[in-house]
This record gives C-alpha cells, structure tokens and sequence, in this order.
C-alpha cells in the first residue's frame, strides 16, 4: 500500500553527448520527468514544438506529455560543426508528487542560474540512485521532496520582468554564495558586470537593505547555524562565517542576537536537550 506522502525516484542519471542522439515517447512519458541542462545545448518538445534547449534550462513533464529529444551537430561561431550537451535526468512518482504538481502551473521549460546548491540536489539523487545496496531508500525520496519544492521557490524567485530586477536578484544570488568569503563592493559589481554606484542602488531599491548589510545578515544567520548545531569552536565559527576577527564578531552578535555566541550557545543546546 502506497503512502499518501510517498515520492519515488525510479531512475536517475547524468548524461554528456559529443554525439548525435534522438529520443521520443510521444504518447507521454512513463511517469514524471525532470531533466537539467548542465552542458552545451539541444533540443527538446515542450509547449507543442522542439525548440532549442539551452544551458540552465529545466525541463518538466507529466506522465501525459509528449517527450523528444535530439541532440545533433550545431554550427559554432568559427563555423565549425559541433555537439556537446550534458544533462540531470530523473524520472518519479508517487502520491506526494501527483499533490505537487496539481498545486500550481508550472511551465514545461524554465531557466535558473546553475548554482552548486541546486546542482548538488541533483548530484546526491543520482548517487543515492547508484549506490548497489540502499537501506535506506527514503533519502531519494527527501532529495527529490526538496527539488521539487526549490523549483518553485525559484520560480517564486525568478525576476519578473525588467533587466534591473534580474541584476539585482543575481547580485543577492552572489552574496548568498560567497558571504563567508572576504569579498568587495567591486567584487560584486564586477559579477553582474555594472558600476558599483549602480549595483548599491540596485540592490537597495530592489531589496529596501544596503548590500553589506545584507551580507552581515547572511553571515549572522551562518554563524547562528553552526554555533547550535556544529562542534566547531567559536573562533573557528566566526572565521568560516566570514568575519575577519573574532571581536568584531562578538560585538554584530550581540547587537543582532541580544547574547554573546557563547551564552547563545548555552541557552540553544540546553533547549535541543
């Protein structure tokens, strides 16, 4: 008997073409199929046509819709032939999926940065997937829980329109990435390739927060984490987190958090008792 909160990854896999490939089940694929373009380009059915698959799109189809899928030789600005096209693949099911999809519309083809915690999801369902003996087959099932659900975060995340909107959002996606990082103002106009006048007024207007302040937020929060859940000493905590020394460290805490790291530390792992 089927759990209604069940979610099975019943295949899923990595492939890299340097050669032509052509794939179609056009009276509706098995079950549901999520495929991410990591490589090159190719094409693919969704919306009624093969239109050009590019690098970052997504691809997602119910057991209803037509699939194909050819991958074939391009012209390349020297006017040189070639094929290259890597991609996720992973096709699931179950009760918990067929409650996700009804939820809300999504469209066929999406684009999102390829970024390592988005990537990564589809990296341990795939190795979760080769492992010869899995005692515990619900860890596909939470990986493939979570991906579903960061699609539609990062649909809900998605810039809606204007180029300013875009700028700003892959400005916020940087910082995310790189808070425990020492980097610049510069660094991150040079990312989204404008001025750093440009990008600070960007952000702010996009955000309502200055782009330090959002940092010292992101790295606060890192900090928080890894104070109640990790073993790491509080100095350590504070360089990984991305501060350059400890006493400052201790003071943006305190003011953010109303307690110094260690008697948050004491008080958060007393209530995990």
């Amino acid at each position: 008997m089927t759990h209604e909160n069940s979610c099975q990854v019943h295949l899923a896999g990595f492939s890299f073409h340097k050669k032509p490939f052509y794939t179609s089940q056009l009276d509706g694929v098995s079950s549901y199929l999520m495929r991410l373009q990591t490589d090159g380009r190719c094409r693919a059915r969704y919306d009624g046509k093969l239109g050009m698959i590019e690098t970052g799109d997504l691809l997602l189809y119910s057991p209803d819709d037509p699939y194909e899928l050819k991958i074939d030789y391009e012209i390349n600005p020297l006017g040189e032939s070639m094929i290259e096209s890597g991609d996720y693949h992973i096709f699931f099911r179950g009760p918990w999926i067929d409650n996700w999809w009804k939820s809300e519309s999504r469209p066929t083809r999406m684009n999102f940065p390829l970024h390592e915690s988005f990537l990564n999801l589809f990296r341990q369902i795939v190795l979760e997937q080769r492992r010869m003996e899995n005692p515990y087959p619900e860890i596909s099932e939470y990986y493939m829980k979570i991906l579903c659900l960061e699609v539609d975060r990062l649909l809900k995340e998605q810039p809606k329109t204007t180029q300013k909107t875009y700028l700003a959002y892959q400005i916020k996606l940087y910082i995310e990435e790189n808070a425990s990082y020492m980097f610049k103002l510069e660094d991150v106009a040079t990312h989204v390739g404008i001025s750093i006048s440009r990008a600070v007024h960007l952000f702010k207007q996009t955000f309502g927060t200055s782009i330090m302040q959002y940092t010292l937020d992101v790295k606060l929060d890192m900090a928080r984490e890894r104070i109640i859940f990790s073993p790491m000493s509080l100095e350590h905590v504070a360089e990984t987190s991305g501060f350059a020394n400890y006493t400052y460290f201790h003071r943006v805490f305190k003011a953010r958090f109303g307690m110094s790291p260690k008697q948050f530390r004491i008080a958060n792992r007393e209530q995990l008792k």
